[in-house]
C-alpha cells in the first residue's frame, strides 16, 4: 500500500500595513495578493488549481478570512 501523498501547505499570511498578503508554499514564497482572485492567480502559476481559494482545505489563511484584506481602501481613498 502507497504511503499517504502529503498535500502542499499553501498560506496567505496575516495583511501588512498596505493591506496585501504574501502567499507562500511551506517556505517559498509565491507572490504576494491584494484579493483573493490574486492568490487564485498565483497558485494556478505555481501549478496549483483550486477551485474555491476561500474554501479549499490547502489554504491556510493567517490573521483574517478570504474577506479580510484591510488597509487596501483606506489607502486609495487618501
Amino acid at each position: 500500500m502507497a504511503p499517504p501523498t502529503e498535500h502542499p501547505h499553501v498560506v496567505v499570511h496575516a495583511p501588512a500595513l498596505d493591506g496585501s498578503r504574501r502567499v507562500t508554499l511551506g517556505e517559498e514564497p509565491l507572490g504576494v495578493a491584494t484579493h483573493t482572485d490574486d492568490v487564485a492567480e498565483i497558485l494556478r502559476l505555481a501549478d496549483l488549481y483550486v477551485t474555491d481559494v476561500a474554501e479549499s482545505d490547502l489554504v491556510e489563511w493567517q490573521g483574517g478570512g478570504p474577506d479580510d484584506w484591510p488597509g487596501l481602501s483606506e489607502h486609495h481613498e487618501r
